[in-house]
């Protein structure tokens, strides 16, 4: 089975970007955009972004196991890939356990989703597993394509690159906010950081995860130190948000994918800045 090759920058939007923002994230030179929040098991929103851009790719960031059916889901990417072939990824992942009701094992279901997913066709090239702890972490690479951890840092893509070897492919996610680099940007960036992490700061996985990676007890405490939030949200000048997310790469990942918070007016703007230092065409 080839890598998946999504580019070496992507962008992660909280549900799905226009058609007409798909096409100007593409001639910036981002390979992939990845629509998150959990979307409806038809995927509805892929075939319009696919038509609106040539080579960008799609890939979902993630479709929740608990609310999207795998058997309506099999049918979705089929249509996708029948319309578009190879340019549509299907991104998979488990819910929290805070959020839902009738909560089993988290990884017993996950494991079943993707053994419908391979009753329905659905190629294990072409889909993802969101995954950050060491057991989902090594599921995702023998079952799937490879890992989309969420929140992360680049320790933790140098962790994950050593679980799942060399063959796997590996697209963390960072959060980012551009400014001037000033003292009083840097308050209003953490935030606007805050704000996004805070929902995070509830949820046992990812708690886990920053204890693993080393983060006290006062660091995940709401509304979470400065330390934690510098570390998972990049912020400053396009230069400097640039390098934190290099970093993700020179640690071991095929593919990092960029969330702009701030709006969704800060989303081309913010791109575009970022481009350049990126080293992607636009």
């Amino acid at each position: 089975m080839s890598k998946l090759d999504l580019g070496r920058v992507g962008v992660w939007t909280f549900g799905a970007p226009t058609p007409e923002q798909a096409a100007e994230i593409e001639k910036l030179g981002y390979g992939a955009v990845w629509p998150g929040g959990s979307p409806a098991g038809d995927l509805a929103f892929v075939e319009p972004i696919l038509a609106a851009t040539e080579k960008l790719q799609v890939a979902t960031g993630i479709v929740n196991v608990w609310t999207a059916p795998a058997a309506q889901v099999a049918e979705s990417y089929h249509r996708i890939e029948a319309a578009y072939p190879g340019r549509f990824v299907l991104g998979v992942g488990i819910g929290h356990p805070e959020h839902t009701k009738e909560y089993r094992k988290p990884y017993d279901v996950l494991v079943e989703y993707l053994d419908e997913l391979d009753a329905a066709g659905v190629p294990v090239a072409r889909r993802v597993v969101a995954a950050l702890g060491p057991k989902v972490l090594r599921l995702a690479a023998d079952r799937s394509a490879g890992a989309h951890p969420y929140l992360t840092t680049p320790e933790h893509t140098a962790e994950a690159r050593q679980l799942i070897g060399p063959d796997a492919f590996l697209a963390p996610e960072h959060k980012v906010v551009l400014t001037d680099g000033s003292a009083e940007a840097t308050a209003e960036a953490r935030a606007i950081g805050r704000q996004t992490v805070d929902f995070y700061l509830n949820l046992s996985n990812y708690l886990n995860n920053w204890r693993r990676l080393g983060f006290s007890e006062d660091d995940i405490a709401k509304p979470g130190s400065d330390a934690l939030i510098d570390a998972v949200v990049a912020h400053g000048t396009p230069e400097a948000i640039a390098a934190r997310l290099t970093e993700h790469l020179d640690a071991g990942a095929d593919h990092v994918t960029v969330q702009v918070l701030g709006g969704w007016d800060k989303l081309v703007p913010t791109l575009t800045a970022l481009a350049g230092p990126l080293g992607l065409r636009g």
